[in-house]
Order: C-alpha cells, then structure tokens, then sequence
C-alpha cells in the first residue's frame, strides 16, 4: 500500500451507518435517530472528532429550527393576509405595545434586527395594503410615526390566536412535559437575553444571524 493510500481519509459514514453508530453508542434517549438533525450531527462528529462541537452544533439547531418555524410561519401570514413574514412581524411590533399600536421607524428596526432601509420597503408594503399608516411625529420635525390601520390591526389578531391555537410547533412541543417546555423555555430566554448584551449590535442585524 502506498504511503498515499494510506493517509487517504475514510469516507464519510452513510445515513444509515451513522446513525446506528450514534445508537450503538448511546444509552436511551427521547431524541429519533432516524432524524434529519441528527445525521448531521454524526457527519459533523465524525469530520471533527477532536474538536468539541457542542456550540456549533447548538447553532445549526437553532438556525434550523428557525428555518422550519420560519417557513410555516410565511405561510399562515400568505394565507391571513397575503403577506410574507417578515412583514407581520412588523404588524406584531406595532400591536405589542398596545393602544395606540404605533412606533417609530427606528424603533421599529431595532425590535427587528433589520436595516432601516428594510424597514422603510416594509412599511411602504404594508402601507400600499392598508394595514399600516403613518403620521407626522410631533416630537421630530419632518419625521414620522407608524401606526396599525384597522384592517391591520384585525389581520395581526387572526394571526396572534392563529399562534397561540395552531402554531407549527405545537405538534413537537406537546411531546415534552410541563417540566420539559419550562426547562425549554427558560433556557432560550437566557440564551436570547445573553446574546443580544454580548454580541455586538452590528453582528445582529447581519441576515445571517437571521437564519
């Protein structure tokens, strides 16, 4: 065997082998090992094993799941209002705040991690439907407020009780239990909190941090 051939790196370990590899060494878990997620995670493992991957795997977990809550969410906002999702989240911006459900642009785009050039495309979208309006804001002179029009106001509702009575990720999460969702919970709230004090305003508002 030529020196070559012996330094040639293994291929990688197919769909299949990986995963009974990961169920061969591992004891009971609630986590499928048929899963798309966790035959990447053995790829990864595999390519990288002397590195500790926990974080960048972490990552991809979230960049996924956001991409799956993402895609479902785009399209419960096609079907209540003909809009994308990334514009109702400007009408969900506008009515946490309550009465009388306005802002700033400013505000806005640093609610929603975007540039202010995205939001004022935004904005102009949502005017041009009739879900938002603007106004001259009294306190800054030639500048403006948004507000929810009433059609606005009653499509963000429908897709508030839409959420909390259909959400996309309800089917998974009524697999764990209470202690589960808690522990859940908990953990992305510090994670998100921790995250936005320590990663720099600039690195946020990148798409990519977006995914």
């Amino acid at each position: 065997m030529s020196i070559a051939a012996a330094k040639r790196p293994a291929p990688p370990p197919s769909r299949k082998q990986a995963v009974a590899e990961h169920s061969n060494a591992s004891g009971p878990s609630n986590v499928p090992r048929n899963s798309h997620v966790e035959f990447i995670t053995r790829q990864w493992q595999s390519e990288h094993s002397e590195l500790n991957l926990s974080n960048f795997l972490l990552a991809i977990y979230f960049m996924r799941l956001g991409t799956l809550v993402e895609q479902a969410f785009d399209k419960m906002c096609q079907g209540l209002g003909d809009i994308s999702g990334s514009d109702m989240r400007v009408l969900l911006a506008l009515r946490r705040g309550g009465h009388p459900y306005a802002k700033r642009p400013t505000d806005l785009y640093r609610a929603l991690l975007v540039t202010s050039g995205a939001v004022t495309k935004k904005i102009d979208r949502l005017v041009k439907l009739g879900m938002v309006g603007r106004q001259a804001d009294p306190s800054h002179n030639g500048g403006f407020i948004v507000h929810l029009t009433r059609k606005g106001l009653d499509i963000v509702e429908k897709a508030i009780v839409t959420l909390a009575e259909e959400s996309s990720i309800a089917p998974a999460i009524a697999r764990f239990s209470d202690a589960e969702r808690a522990a859940g919970n908990e953990f992305c709230l510090r994670t998100l909190a921790l995250l936005e004090e320590l990663v720099p305003p600039k690195i946020l508002k990148n798409p990519a941090m977006r995914c």
